[in-house]
């Protein structure tokens, strides 16, 4: 009888601990409510402004430059993937457009060049932290491979959308709709730069200062 009820205690402990694990990951991983203003995205998400700051530092790429291509990319959304490539038999999808994944849609030989260079070798695509790092150096390369500023938003995505050599060669230039796209993500940009101007000394104090204003 003891045995039994060890193991029933086992049981419901096992589940309520895979159950709690459940709903932690899908409280982490959601995205944020609110998009469109990203004092309410970091406020919302306050480790995201940690790690935002942290890339900043380390790349010298300001947090809105990211953040704007981020929300055009994959809506923040962790688990992102492109568009289905083709129908099967013309009823079914399937494959991918390409192999880009996760919130900052990095495509897997990139993120392989990534880690390597960084030496974040366990960094993952549905990480937030990893993945806005991973623009930051993205954004620092594109500056120094093709001169262009990390302020300037337009250009950065079109190289993130076309990579370094495709810029080079300006294939942007037979996309209108990519043109149209990279001036949305340019946008938002500079509409994220200044509504974080009015919340990012507020949102830098810590949780003592933060208990007591």
């Amino acid at each position: 009888m003891e045995k039994f009820i060890f193991f029933k205690i086992k049981f419901y402990l096992l589940l309520f601990l895979a159950a709690s694990i459940v709903l932690i990951s899908g409280c982490v991983t959601q995205p944020p409510k609110e998009k469109e203003n990203i004092c309410d995205i970091f406020y919302e998400k306050r480790d995201w402004f940690s790690a935002a700051s942290n890339m900043r530092e380390k790349w010298g790429v300001p947090i809105h430059v990211p953040m704007a291509m981020m929300y055009q990319e994959s809506s923040f959304r962790h688990d992102a993937l492109p568009p289905r490539d083709y129908v099967l038999f013309g009823l079914i999808p399937w494959g991918r457009v390409s192999s880009a994944y996760g919130y900052s849609q990095a495509k897997t030989m990139t993120w392989e060049d990534y880690k390597k260079e960084s030496g974040e070798r366990f960094a993952s695509r549905e990480d937030f932290d990893d993945a806005i790092d991973f623009m930051g150096w993205f954004i620092s390369k594109t500056h120094k491979i093709n001169k262009i500023s990390k302020w300037d938003a337009n250009a950065q995505y079109l190289n993130y959308h076309e990579g370094w050599g495709g810029y080079k060669r300006k294939s942007y230039r037979k996309k209108g709709w990519l043109v149209s796209v990279a001036n949305k993500v340019d946008a938002r940009s500079k509409r994220y730069s200044q509504q974080l101007k009015k919340c990012e000394s507020d949102l830098s104090k810590g949780w003592f200062m933060r208990l007591v204003s």
